[in-house]
């Protein structure tokens, strides 16, 4: 009887959890784009807009502020080749990333050597990189934070989408 109890027990508590996850928004998101015979992926997890607008998420970040471009743990992003956005360099490596708002109001994607921790806590000190992103308004809005890696002519393109904002870098394999 007291092992029918405790597996009845644990298997509430399981089905518990995992509701509690799923009503929390702690989806996780991959992407991956092979570039040049290596790889480039980012993970990241997928908050929801649950009614409100990205203006209201995250549209009150001032100069220098950091978005961790999801939840939960920071998103990750490797690569197995040197890039380059543009004249920024990123080492092949694994970095945790990050959106930074600009004083003019535009956005740099921003490579730190950590990955791994939580996804609130950036310490600048170990920014490796920041590149410009693109900002544009899509044609269909997305619940979740979504980001995608795409073929973009010999390279490659990072798009963050959440809500109707967009931002974007594209990239080349050194």
């Amino acid at each position: 009887m007291k092992r029918y109890c405790f597996a009845v027990a644990l298997a509430v508590t399981l089905l518990f959890s995992t509701a509690l996850a799923f009503a929390q928004g702690q989806a996780r998101g991959a992407a991956k784009l092979e570039l040049k015979g290596q790889t480039v992926s980012v993970e990241y997890g997928q908050p929801s807009l649950n009614g409100r607008t990205v203006q209201q998420l995250i549209g009150q970040l001032g100069a220098g502020d950091v978005w961790r471009l999801g939840s939960n743990k920071s998103t990750t992003f490797s690569t197995g080749a040197d890039l380059a956005f543009g004249d920024v360099t990123v080492p092949k490596g694994e970095y945790s990333l990050w959106a930074r708002k600009e004083a003019d109001g535009s956005w740099k994607l921003v490579f730190n050597k950590q990955h791994g921790q939580w996804g609130t806590q950036h310490d600048a000190a170990q920014d490796l990189a920041a590149a410009p992103l693109t900002e544009t308004k899509a044609s269909k809005s997305a619940e979740q934070v979504t980001i995608s890696l795409e073929k973009a002519g010999d390279g490659g393109e990072i798009s963050i989408q959440w809500g109707d904002m967009v931002l974007a870098a594209k990239f080349m394999a050194k």
